[in-house]
């Protein structure tokens, strides 16, 4: 079984782009971010004709997420627990009817600059929340991957270079702090289990020739519980992606999983 992560960018902006890479990847299960749609807006049409069930936790113009499976998607959870005011749809989780079956969550995480401020506190407070569920589904023994754009480089080697990004909230100290609790509770980083080479990234700016340079970060992953973890062979990280025609910034991360 293969499960990618990939944000998008706008689902419907790059449709064309989204089922070549779709078709080329050839993965079981798709968890995308930032579809940038609703849910009544969302190319259900097309993908189902692609061969995917979905799932989708739509917001107009901004965020949003979605599940497709080749397998039946059940028991779905739209929001994250623990902060009922929050109207950002980022989080998605389904279990996918796999004959090994396995629970997946489409997880979207806020960018969090400006550091100081407002918009890093909703970060710190989304990653607790995130951290806390994560505990808590681990009770229940599962082979579980939360996989999405976690806006984190965990290590100065997953960014092109650490001094630009020091003080940047994706890979200040304690947004560091937060990914490793994740860790700590029994999650394992997809890539560094089976990989962990330094500068392979995941996301190139659109601007100042990123992509041209090589100067990219690693903020996509998948975490895995010890039942995932167990079941992982190889994780791979689909570059092609970003040479396409309109292409998004990020390119997929793909875990191939024993059946």
């Amino acid at each position: 079984m293969k499960i990618a992560t990939w944000n998008v960018n706008s689902v419907n902006a790059r449709l064309p782009t989204v089922l070549e890479v779709l078709k080329a990847v050839e993965a079981d299960v798709w968890c995308l971010q930032e579809i940038k749609c609703v849910d009544e807006k969302f190319p259900r049409v097309e993908l189902e004709d692609a061969g995917f069930n979905c799932a989708v936790f739509g917001q107009k113009t901004y965020n949003g997420v979605a599940i497709l499976s080749k397998y039946p998607i059940s028991d779905e959870v739209r929001h994250l627990p623990g902060e009922p005011e929050d109207e950002q749809s980022r989080y998605l989780e389904a279990l996918i009817e796999a004959p090994n079956p396995v629970r997946v969550a489409s997880v979207y995480l806020p960018n969090g600059n400006p550091r100081p401020g407002e918009k890093y506190d909703y970060k710190l407070r989304w990653m607790d929340r995130l951290a806390d569920h994560a505990k808590a589904l681990l009770k229940n023994e599962e082979a579980v991957v939360l996989a999405g754009d976690y806006n984190c480089i965990p290590r100065d080697e997953d960014c092109w270079d650490p001094a630009v990004w020091a003080e940047d909230a994706l890979a200040y100290p304690t947004t560091r702090e937060r990914f490793r609790r994740l860790e700590w509770s029994g999650y394992a980083d997809a890539f560094m289990a089976r990989d962990g080479r330094i500068q392979a990234y995941t996301f190139w700016d659109y601007q100042g020739g990123a992509w041209q340079k090589d100067h990219g970060i690693r903020i996509d992953h998948l975490m895995c519980s010890p039942q995932a973890a167990d079941r992982l062979l190889s994780v791979d990280i689909h570059r092609n992606a970003r040479s396409l025609e309109k292409p998004s910034d990020h390119v997929p991360v793909i875990g191939t999983f024993t059946d």
